[in-house]
């Protein structure tokens, strides 16, 4: 379509990404690429690459587990996002995972994106980690530390739905994996991030926990906890057998002091009745245990499409950067992700929505800025205007 700068790309082909990014170069002769791939097109990334490198593009991308096209979910295929101008962009790889090693990571990340920090206050960094990197919550406090308000903040987690490790942040020349992909975006791109999960009444606290890791939950081991409130809550007999059947439907919330509420979905049961969540839970958290809304989520497209319009008025005919969470869409299945996406598309009446099923979601609550870790979450940004 004619100026649009999301592109679609049915089959990657290296001579049909050439013809693509020359026509684009045409017209925005300092430009860049963002790509998102699914996890069955991990193969085109060279292609990719060397298209770009033909045509002396400067690419960032990342690999999801599929994206949001067709109507549904792709595996196949590729998203191509046009920036205009080159923005400055950090790729670390194999990050190490103590906590005490954040503050050097977050470090280097601010160095690389310095030259880009100066002289503006409008700008977004974009984050992508990969989804086996365990401390996202904690690199971006102390990514805050160090920009505070100077940047907004939004990001996916990237990887296979597996957990398994892949190769699934890349530039023009590498494909790396355990790291993360930034890059600093022109403007505030008016990240809105919802999950319809209603808090319920009953509270339980995470006494020990390590990272993702819940160990015990009001100081008895965290699945015998988890068993117990989910057959007194849910009548569900959640056994060593059935969790991971069940866990997905039945996630931990973490209260936060202003009244908002992280997801945590756990993913692992391990041998001593640990639990391993996708993202971390800060030791003497309040949590509680949440079922998935019955009744779809109508609310909750809603208030994302509205959190779209303010304060910029109008999206319609924009196009919007969309992450769905793949713990959502298993917990409500694809037919009612689909319908989502589909609601989305008509409250806001998008020229186009370019995106990918996420393995969890960055950005701020209605009720702050402050960059957070969440799961089971709906992100949308306004990519570009028409």
């Amino acid at each position: 379509m004619p100026g649009a700068a999301a592109h679609f790309a049915e089959i990657l082909h290296e001579e049909q990404l050439a013809a693509l990014l020359r026509r684009w170069r045409t017209e925005h002769p300092r430009m860049a690429v963002l790509a998102l791939l699914p996890e069955g097109e991990r193969g085109g990334i060279e292609r990719l690459q060397a298209a770009c490198r033909r045509e002396a593009v400067p690419l960032a991308g990342a690999v999801f587990p599929a994206l949001l096209a067709r109507g549904g979910f792709a595996t196949s295929g590729a998203w191509l996002l046009r920036l205009d101008e080159a923005p400055p962009t950090a790729l670390l790889a194999d990050l190490p995972r103590e906590e005490r090693d954040l503050r050097a990571i977050a470090g280097s990340l601010v160095d690389r994106l310095e030259p880009g920090l100066s002289g503006s206050t409008d700008l977004t960094l974009l984050l992508i980690p990969d989804a086996t990197f365990p401390r996202v919550g904690s690199l971006l406090d102390e990514l805050y530390l160090r920009l505070g308000n100077r940047v907004h903040y939004m990001g996916a987690s990237a990887g296979s739905e597996t957990f398994q490790p892949i190769p699934c942040l890349f530039d023009g020349t590498r494909a790396v994996q355990g790291g993360v992909l930034a890059v600093l975006l022109p403007g505030d791109r008016r990240a809105v991030l919802d999950h319809g999960y209603p808090t319920p009444s009953r509270l339980i606290t995470a006494t020990t926990t390590v990272g993702n890791r819940i160990i015990q939950i009001d100081w008895r081991p965290a699945f015998e906890v988890y068993r117990t409130m989910s057959r007194l809550l849910h009548g569900v007999d959640v056994t060593p057998e059935t969790f991971y059947r069940f866990a997905v439907h039945f996630p931990f919330g973490i209260l936060l002091a202003n009244n908002s509420m992280l997801i945590r979905i756990p993913v692992e049961l391990e041998a001593g009745g640990a639990l391993r969540c996708a993202g971390e839970v800060p030791a003497n958290s309040v949590l509680a245990l949440l079922a998935a809304p019955t009744h779809g989520s109508a609310e909750t497209v809603e208030r994302l499409a509205g959190g779209l319009a303010e304060p910029g008025g109008s999206v319609e005919g924009k196009e919007l950067l969309f992450f769905y969470c793949a713990g959502r869409r298993l917990t409500f299945g694809e037919a009612e992700a689909v319908r989502e996406t589909e609601a989305l598309r008509r409250l806001t009446a998008a020229g186009a929505i370019a995106g990918a099923l996420s393995l969890g979601e960055i950005g701020g609550t209605a009720e702050s800025s402050y960059p957070l870790f969440h799961n089971a979450t709906l992100l949308a940004s306004v990519w570009k205007a028409r």
